[in-house]
């Protein structure tokens, strides 16, 4: 498993706005959003291409386009959706599947609860989107239903990482002859009691949507 913080003052800025808690939600989700577009520049740096001719207007010429079968972008619902349209920013053309996944607060172990996904990933190249890269539980979960399916290639976009769940991320993937990439905009310190990320910025599905329940 390869994981890559993107260090860019742009996304130390917004992640800085993102963090405080005094930032309201409309706010937070327009900078998520931007914030999943800068990510999202260096997440699909392998994403597959091909060569093709065309033609402009001095003169033919060989460019590039993205390879079939298209990518795959799968939002972890429900905080995952709000990182949904700055991803699909630079990949318009990519396919989008959804996975709904919930951790066990006592437990803290993810289940599937929804999923609406192709049955054959084969060849498949896929963008898993999760705020927090907290306990790891529900990032490992996701990429073993998705390779389970065929996928080949995983690439995970998230906000913030905790050390914690890098390492039990990589542990629970351990035999996995897939490659996997962690895109995040920061390294935490750690987790605390409650498993969530220090410094953090609290509930990414709260802080975007408002608390429901």
């Amino acid at each position: 498993m390869r994981t890559l913080v993107v260090d860019h003052p742009l996304v130390a800025h917004k992640l800085t706005v993102l963090r405080d808690e005094t930032t309201a939600s409309p706010t937070f989700r327009s900078l998520a959003d931007e914030l999943v577009t800068l990510l999202a520049y260096e997440a699909t740096r392998d994403v597959r291409v091909e060569a093709c001719d065309i033609v402009t207007p001095v003169a033919p010429t060989t460019g590039t386009k993205l390879a079939a079968p298209r990518p795959l972008v799968v939002p972890i619902l429900r905080a995952g959706l709000g990182m949904l349209d700055g991803m699909m920013r630079l990949l318009p053309t990519a396919e989008v599947g959804f996975l709904g996944m919930v951790r066990n607060e006592e437990t803290l172990e993810a289940s599937t609860y929804a999923e609406r996904l192709p049955d054959d990933l084969s060849g498949r190249q896929c963008y898993v989107l999760d705020p927090m890269l907290a306990t790891g539980g529900t990032l490992a979960a996701a990429i073993r239903f998705l390779t389970d399916r065929g996928a080949d290639h995983i690439t995970a976009v998230c906000l913030l990482a905790a050390p914690e769940g890098c390492a039990r991320l990589e542990q629970e993937l351990t035999g996995l002859d897939v490659p996997v990439t962690v895109v995040t905009a920061a390294m935490d310190e750690r987790l605390n009691e409650k498993g969530y990320i220090v410094p953090g910025l609290g509930d990414a599905g709260d802080r975007l949507y408002g608390v429901v329940g």
